[in-house]
């Protein structure tokens, strides 16, 4: 006999991450790949975090410290917050599916931007959710479009600011408007996996808003600025009732030893912090001179990628990069198929990733 799941796994179709460097290796035979696809940190994570980790060696035999108490009172200080307004995570992606699990119940909606992130509607669906889609509106997620498709069947608005994959962002006068008559039951979750990229002064930072709404929750990541990324380690913010209610819906013991121990270290590492924020100011203005000389669109970003249209099937110069070692992402899958997003990589791998560029595009004409 088949097997039989729940419905909502029908419908579902699994998320596709970047290839892993070691299947384009296999694949290709190159012994180094530099990997541009998954938004990841390729300045490496914090030397502090690498003489932490080394010094905690000991003990892994047993779980895990479940409150993640060190970690939890060091961010609680330097945000402002109560221990009890966090919860941690293994990375956003389980937290967004936590939201998912604790509010949506079948039928219900949840409303997101498209093109962005799509494991808002992956979770959603899981849940047997009904996601509403609303297109960005010059590159940005488009706040009015939004809430004109709230319904009394909406349970979670899920806006990630700055928005992935295009990397815009919307400031404080704008989502103070959209926060103008929303009901107060309807989850929204600000995902600010970039926030730490934005140079803009008038972002809307969830961090704004916490204490004055109890249904606004702030994800954010230490996959990013501080890279550890395999390390798999993300928080929430939001109100005590919020974070109460998801812990209820969490995993029990769900953040590593290792995890905790890097992201603690990391947190004290100005300097590696300061570098990483450093080379992504200065290679977006490397990407801007460079894509205006070749006269091609591209979207101002404060994350650390851009998307710029190659005025081809992007899938084909992918091909390209990918002969020569260097994977990027087509924007098919966000349906801009004539876009590529490329992720921020140390200073001299965009030099390099502009410079084939260039020989691609001469090639072509």
């Amino acid at each position: 006999m088949p097997l039989h799941a729940r419905p909502a796994l029908e419908q579902f179709s699994s998320y596709a991450p970047a290839r892993s460097l070691e299947s384009i290796q296999r694949e290709y035979g190159f012994e180094r790949v530099i990997k541009l696809a998954g938004n990841e940190n390729n300045l490496g994570y914090s030397p502090l975090a690498k003489k932490a980790l080394a010094e905690s060696l000991e003990g892994l035999s047993y779980y895990p410290d479940p409150y993640v108490t060190r970690l939890r009172e060091t961010l609680a200080q330097r945000l402002h917050v109560e221990p009890a307004q966090l919860i941690f995570g293994t990375g956003s992606f389980s937290l967004i599916s936590l939201v998912a699990q604790a509010f949506i119940n079948p039928g219900e909606e949840a409303i997101m931007a498209d093109p962005s992130f799509g494991w808002y509607a992956g979770a959603t669906t899981q849940m047997d959710g009904v996601i509403i889609k609303v297109p960005l509106k010059d590159h940005a997620v488009d706040l009015d479009a939004i809430k004109a498709r709230i319904t009394g069947r909406t349970r979670v608005i899920w806006l990630c600011n700055p928005n992935n994959p295009t990397g815009t962002q919307f400031g404080r006068a704008q989502f103070d408007r959209f926060l103008e008559g929303i009901r107060d039951d309807i989850i929204i979750v600000l995902d600010e996996a970039y926030l730490d990229f934005s140079e803009d002064a008038d972002f809307a930072n969830g961090l704004h808003y916490i204490n004055q709404h109890h249904n606004i929750i702030s994800l954010r990541t230490f996959s990013k600025l501080y890279g550890l990324a395999s390390f798999r380690i993300g928080y929430g913010i939001a109100s005590e009732e919020l974070i109460s209610l998801l812990t209820k819906a969490q995993l029990p013991i769900c953040v590593n030893h290792l995890a905790q121990v890097a992201a603690l270290a990391s947190l004290e590492d100005t300097e590696f912090v300061e570098l990483v924020q450093d080379n992504a100011r200065k290679s977006k203005q490397l990407y801007y001179q460079t894509l205006e000389t070749l006269g091609l669109d591209y979207i101002k970003t404060n994350g650390n990628f851009i998307m710029f249209d190659v005025g081809t099937d992007s899938d084909d110069v992918v091909l390209e990069f990918l002969k020569k070692g260097i994977l990027v992402r087509g924007g098919k899958e966000f349906g801009m198929p004539t876009w590529l997003r490329v992720s921020i990589g140390i200073y001299e791998e965009n030099q390099l990733v502009l410079t084939l560029l260039t020989e691609i595009l001469e090639r072509s004409h």
